[in-house]
């Protein structure tokens, strides 16, 4: 039964969006049943952690049937990792989500659509089956769509328009290459195909479904040239829903790229020379994009593109220290970069802005919450001892080991680029004397919400924050976690082992 434990954070989130449902009207209801259930999912996400890091891969298959022939979930330490980072970042927008959103957004049916999100990415990293992965995509894409539209503003819309356009495009292109890959192997299950892919012949046909993949994957992960659509939406709708979308959404895309090249399609080189070409491109187009950029939200989203650039090269070197670096910069930049859309949403509370050229002052008028975001800023920018520091060592080690002085080159020109966008920001937002913003009368202020409101906005930066520190000064506990993940996807036996040899409890 101890097995079991791996789904209790799916089935809390599923708990948790159902029973908000009931209490669609009540919306201080629903912010603290959605508040108190993410605090609730983040110790049981921690439990579940602790248990999988003592005791190793844990796997359930649904309704007993046998591996292959059911669905099977399964928790390693890399998908156990990325529940909890959910359940993290999960919690922080939350509690942001009740002071930000106003009422008139979350009568929608904000809550418990959030926790469906949330349910989908969760199910996401614990399925071992690729058709069920493929559901569970579909149902982040439909609750982020809802989320993207909510309040129906023609921004939101135009966004949204793009978004859903080029994910379903995305979806498509991940359901052909799942017929193709079936047609291959007569098997979906991911342990499975493992060992199927590789007794392929027709190594042509192998490379053409895992091109498709990459496609599919790379358009949900804002890999170049398929990231148009990221910029076009994420600063549309609330900071928030742009928050969690920044942290995660594109993050589960870059876990099913590095789950699918190192469990079924492996050692081919030809596809690893692809990632590699185009984790390069993505890091010089998304670094290049931000540094033109006059909005901060815009800003955050080129930023986003560029540095999955560093999970995409890292897992496009293939060795264990590419994969660590690769690992434990996912780590960083899903806190980071949730923490720094919450914080470009305090701004816009505070100033009624979020472009660079209006916005100044806010140093001399608000040195504690200046001194609050400098973690997440610099931590982007990757200053030592800060969390982005510690994976690029990895990265630029992993360059040196491979002779890939390309992908050195990029990692040094993306890292320059942020600090100098980061400096920008910083200058202009911080720095520069305030400039004169006309005042919207019907605008919700910061100064003008109630004390609890404040605090709701605040406390989840904090936290974050917190956690971003941790990371930067307690580096050699999340390298110890990034190279045992990086080992496991290496040497991926026992995962196919913990599936296929499982035995159904009566």
């Amino acid at each position: 039964m101890t097995q079991q434990l791996i789904l209790y954070p799916l089935l809390l989130q599923l708990l948790l969006a159902i029973l908000l449902m009931f209490f669609w009207k009540k919306i201080n209801t629903q912010r603290i049943i959605s508040m108190l259930g993410s605090l609730v999912h983040l110790a049981v996400s921690i439990g579940v952690f602790a248990y999988i890091w003592n005791n190793g891969t844990q796997t359930v298959q649904a309704g007993s049937w046998e591996a292959p022939f059911g669905i099977t979930f399964i928790a390693d330490t890399f998908a156990i990792t990325m529940v909890l980072l959910t359940s993290i970042a999960g919690l922080a927008v939350s509690i942001f989500s009740s002071g930000s959103v106003i009422g008139d957004r979350l009568r929608f049916g904000y809550f418990p659509i959030f926790h469906f999100l949330l349910l989908g990415l969760t199910g996401a990293f614990l399925t071992g089956d690729i058709f069920n992965l493929y559901v569970w995509f579909e149902i982040i894409i439909i609750s982020s769509f809802v989320l993207i539209t909510i309040g129906g503003e023609k921004a939101q819309l135009e966004g949204a328009v793009k978004y859903f356009t080029l994910n379903f495009l995305a979806s498509m292109i991940f359901l052909t290459a799942i017929a193709v890959l079936y047609g291959l192997t007569g098997s979906l299950n991911m342990a499975d195909l493992a060992n199927k892919v590789a007794a392929v012949e027709n190594r042509a046909l192998v490379e053409i479904t895992a091109i498709l993949f990459l496609i599919g994957f790379g358009i949900k992960s804002a890999v170049f040239p398929l990231y148009f659509w990221l910029p076009a939406s994420y600063h549309t709708p609330p900071s928030a829903v742009s928050a969690i979308f920044g942290g995660l959404l594109t993050k589960v895309g870059v876990y099913a790229l590095i789950r699918v090249f190192t469990l079924i399609f492996v050692g081919d080189a030809f596809l690893d020379q692809i990632l590699l070409v185009l984790a390069i491109f993505t890091l010089f187009s998304g670094a290049l994009g931000a540094l033109v950029q006059n909005n901060i939200r815009k800003v955050f989203s080129y930023l986003i593109i560029c540095h999955i650039g560093y999970m995409i090269i890292g897992l496009g070197m293939f060795t264990e220290v590419a994969i660590a670096g690769a690992i434990f910069y996912l780590v960083h930049d899903i806190l980071v970069k949730t923490n720094l859309f919450m914080i470009s949403g305090l701004i816009y509370r505070i100033k009624g802005s979020n472009s660079m050229r209006a916005l100044g002052g806010f140093y001399a008028n608000y040195p504690k919450l200046s001194l609050l975001m400098f973690i997440p800023l610099f931590s982007l920018v990757g200053i030592p001892p800060l969390s982005g520091f510690w994976p690029k060592i990895s990265l630029i080690t992993a360059s040196f080991e491979t002779g890939s002085y390309w992908s050195l080159a990029a990692i040094i020109f993306a890292s320059f680029i942020t600090l100098v966008v980061i400096a920008k920001l910083w200058a202009e937002v911080f720095w520069k004397d305030a400039q004169e913003i006309p005042v919207k009368p019907k605008f919700r202020y910061y100064h003008k919400i109630k004390n609890i409101k404040r605090i709701q906005i605040v406390v989840p930066i904090v936290f974050l924050s917190m956690v971003t520190l941790y990371v930067g000064f307690g580096a050699e506990h999340i390298q110890t976690l990034a190279t045992r993940i990086s080992s496991e996807l290496m040497n991926n036996q026992q995962y196919i082992d913990a599936v296929l040899n499982t035995q159904i409890s009566e």
